[in-house]
């Protein structure tokens, strides 16, 4: 049995075709799955849609060190690699601040204290305003 993704990647015939939101999902669950295997902490998922076109998801997590955020970068670029994903990754180098951008889910993985500077999740998760009336 194919998983969503599987089959939405390998081109399955229209019928069997799963919806833009179905494979967005199973990834956004594959990319949870990668996270936990790597023992990235305080993984959030934030939910985009309605307050950005850049994406529908965004997921932010730990890791403990400089190290442990490169390597869980990496694994989940590699298990996305192997997913035929390309993804674009930017903070390799210095390590506090790694940004995976795999189209639909953005990936954000710090060091706790970077990640306690910018607050990400605080801001993401914020509803949006509405528009107050003119007066």
């Amino acid at each position: 049995m194919r998983t969503a993704l599987e089959g939405a990647r390998k081109g399955a015939p229209t019928a069997e075709r799963v919806s833009e939101g179905t494979r967005t999902k199973a990834l956004l669950d594959h990319i949870n799955a990668w996270l936990d295997e790597a023992k990235a902490e305080e993984v959030v998922i934030i939910d985009l849609k309605g307050k950005s076109s850049m994406a529908d998801f965004m997921v932010v997590a730990s890791g403990r060190s400089d190290r442990h955020v490169g390597a869980i970068a990496e694994q989940v670029q590699r298990k996305l690699k192997q997913l035929g994903m390309h993804t674009r990754i930017e903070g390799l180098k210095a390590c506090d601040w790694v940004l995976l951008d795999a189209g639909d889910i953005i990936v954000h993985v710090f060091r706790p204290e970077v990640r306690e500077f910018y607050k990400l999740e605080r801001m993401w998760s914020a509803e949006r305003p509405t528009d107050a009336p003119a007066h």
